[in-house]
């Protein structure tokens, strides 16, 4: 039977390959492997093991442009979370939309699962690459990994931007989240194993209530909820004591620019997307 999301994620595929980016595996240290999507330009070549270049006329020609990072939510990867912001930047911009660790084709033996290390992952990636200065753009819990990748890595990261993030998921605010929607864990909101768990995770996470039928939610759940395990123990390692100095905000050197997505009405959601 055909899976609809799989078909949509098939076209946005197709968009993002139209808009001139290429599928990139990148093969870190300690079994990490990295699924990033990059401009053509910028791909690695096994032969050589280094970026394409262009022919000199054509790097005469080029205007040389600023790098922006995309970094994804909890709920989707990396082109299902922008794919209506990839084709309006790729014009002005060498566009890199990355997912995460145990989303799309990202996944490590390690089994450190905080967001430092994949905050960790995308900077030797983007190294990897060839991308020494960069704007980052952080949705939810990518917005979490993006405040890490800037504390961690200045000389990296040049601006920041982020939508609906707090620096630290607390144990009280998480207590708080878990008593307001009358749950166990936050994985029984974000890992939803039923239909009626996505809709509910829609239901809280969009602004717009646009209507589909069972088939699309169960699509969805079957294509998007992979590494269940892994992504549960990234909610535990989300989690951090009020008294700890992860807690605090951080002192960041990098230009903020922070926004508050109106779809959200819980900061749960507003952090993890």
């Amino acid at each position: 039977m055909m899976n609809w999301v799989e078909v949509h994620k098939t076209l946005l595929h197709w968009l993002a390959r139209r808009a001139g980016l290429r599928q990139q595996i990148v093969e870190l240290e300690s079994g990490t492997v990295m699924n990033v999507w990059v401009p053509k330009a910028n791909v690695i070549t096994k032969k050589k093991g280094t970026a394409c270049d262009n022919s000199r006329e054509e790097e005469e020609e080029k205007e040389k442009k600023a790098a922006v990072v995309l970094v994804h939510g909890f709920a989707m990867d990396g082109i299902m979370t922008w794919q209506f912001q990839v084709g309006s930047l790729v014009d002005r911009y060498d566009v890199y939309v990355r997912d995460l660790l145990f989303f799309g084709g990202s996944a490590t033996d390690a089994t450190d699962r905080s967001p430092a290390f994949q905050a960790d992952c995308l900077a030797a990636t983007l190294g990897r690459l060839g991308v020494p200065r960069c704007t980052v753009v952080g949705f939810s819990y990518g917005g979490v990994v993006s405040f890490k990748l800037a504390e961690r890595w200045p000389d990296l990261v040049t601006s920041l931007v982020v939508s609906g993030p707090t620096f630290a998921m607390t144990d009280s605010l998480s207590s708080t989240i878990v008593e307001r929607f009358g749950v166990s864990s936050l994985a029984d909101v974000l890992l939803p194993v039923s239909v009626r768990g996505v809709k509910a995770l829609f239901y809280a996470a969009t602004y717009r209530k646009l209507w589909f039928p069972n088939c699309v939610h169960r699509d969805f759940l079957e294509v998007m909820f992979s590494y269940r395990t892994e992504k549960t123990e990234m909610l535990d390692a989300l989690v951090v004591s009020s008294s700890q100095e992860e807690a605090n905000c951080p002192s960041l050197q990098q230009v903020v620019c922070l926004s508050r997505p109106q779809a959200i009405p819980l900061t749960f959601f507003s952090l993890l997307g």
